[in-house]
């Protein structure tokens, strides 16, 4: 039987401000996508998730605080993410404007760029990007 202590780990942004409020936004159901720089998984020699896998959402201090099993993952050109993906991830976008702008900011954050060796990285339309939907499957307790 697996426990999810033997799950990897699965971690929306960087630790801080915005992965608090990323994970909570999946906790309350509002977010059931997110999407990443298919670049970023090459740089760092990730595998990309494949519908049925299931891994450990961690908070900000490395808590487990859910499992979270994949349901979709689509690699597309970032011209083509649509607005019902931009609306799952949760975040109040009222449009792919919106969102690749917020999207667009993040990717070209110094983190982002370090991570991917490359101080002047940007995205344009045809930048490739991993657009992944989940699903929680269990929301674990709080520690005490």
């Amino acid at each position: 039987m697996t426990t999810y202590e033997d799950l990897p780990p699965y971690l929306l942004g960087f630790p801080g401000p915005l992965r608090d409020t990323l994970v909570a936004a999946v906790l309350s159901g509002a977010k059931t996508a997110t999407t990443g720089l298919l670049p970023e998984y090459e740089a760092e020699g990730e595998p990309l998730r494949v519908p049925g896998a299931r891994s450990v959402l961690v908070d900000s201090q490395e808590r487990a605080v859910a499992v979270v099993e994949v349901t979709e993952v689509r690699v597309l050109r970032l011209a083509e993410v649509d607005l019902q993906h931009a609306l799952d991830e949760g975040e109040g976008y009222a449009s792919v404007a919106e969102w690749r702008a917020s999207h667009e900011r993040f990717w070209h954050s110094p983190p982002v760029r370090a991570a991917l060796g490359d101080p002047e990285y940007t995205v344009d339309d045809d930048t490739l990007v991993v657009a992944e939907r989940f699903r929680v499957v269990t929301a674990l307790p709080e520690p005490s």
